[in-house]
């Protein structure tokens, strides 16, 4: 059973602050549980509920666990209805190397909302990329929200937090960036691999220092010719779509 200390002592973990110091992050319900231990990433703690826990023991190697009532749950919990089980999951690179790649790194400058940021790494997912580079003032990927929005691909995805603009100088492929009034794509335009795919902020866009590094700008055709702009997640999807669909 959990003691009050010990409660007191996790609760801590509901602070990005506490999670990021000891280098782990939150993992909450039973889908993204289930993620994490299929994944094989090391995990520290886990807090659930007594039916969760008889199915799912056997099947559970961590440095700590507690069967814990639904009034504990919730005062660990972020969610608005806590679901069954809580972790805390180390930080770590996975072994990706396994994977099969599709030689795109998705690179995301200034990103800030965590719902986007989750479904970049999601949609990565989605379409086998496995790489994705970000700058310093990206958002968290360990950020709560974040990780629920990947559904999972948290675990399968490596995320890199770097000086971008160095990486992009370097990294010896064609550059890739969305950005308005770049050149529209067509079913003609030729996108050849390995690149660099650059997703800017969603209210600003790419950097002037980081579009510099742009081997090729690229506009979706604004075919309504009604709405401002694409959401980052969706003009991203588009793009990392047509670059794996389009060989």
């Amino acid at each position: 059973m959990l003691s009050k200390g010990q409660l007191k002592e996790l609760r801590r973990f509901r602070q990005s602050k506490c999670c990021k110091e000891e280098g782990l992050f939150v993992v909450e319900g039973e889908k993204m549980a289930a993620e994490a231990l299929a994944s094989g990433w090391p995990i520290r703690t886990v807090c659930a509920t007594e039916a969760w826990m008889s199915s799912h023991l056997h099947t559970t190697s961590c440095d700590q666990w507690w069967t814990v009532s639904d009034s504990e749950l919730e005062q660990l919990s972020l969610m608005r209805t806590p679901n069954a089980v809580w972790m805390l999951v180390k930080r770590s690179t996975a072994d990706v190397s396994r994977l099969k790649s599709v030689d795109i790194t998705l690179v995301l400058d200034h990103i800030q909302d965590p719902g986007n940021m989750g479904t970049l790494i999601r949609t990565a997912d989605w379409f086998g990329i496995r790489h994705i580079v970000c700058s310093h003032d990206t958002v968290d990927c360990y950020n709560p929200k974040v990780v629920q929005s990947t559904m999972g691909g948290i675990f399968r995805t490596k995320v890199t937090y770097t000086d971008i603009t160095e990486w992009l100088s370097h990294c010896g492929t064609p550059v890739y960036g969305a950005v308005l009034g770049g050149e529209n794509l067509t079913r003609q335009t030729l996108l050849t691999k390995p690149c660099a795919l650059v997703i800017g902020n969603e209210s600003k866009g790419i950097c002037p220092t980081v579009a510099q590094q742009l081997t090729q700008q690229l506009t979706i055709p604004n075919i309504g010719g009604t709405a401002e702009s694409l959401n980052a997640a969706s003009a991203a999807a588009i793009l990392m779509g047509l670059m794996v669909i389009g060989d």
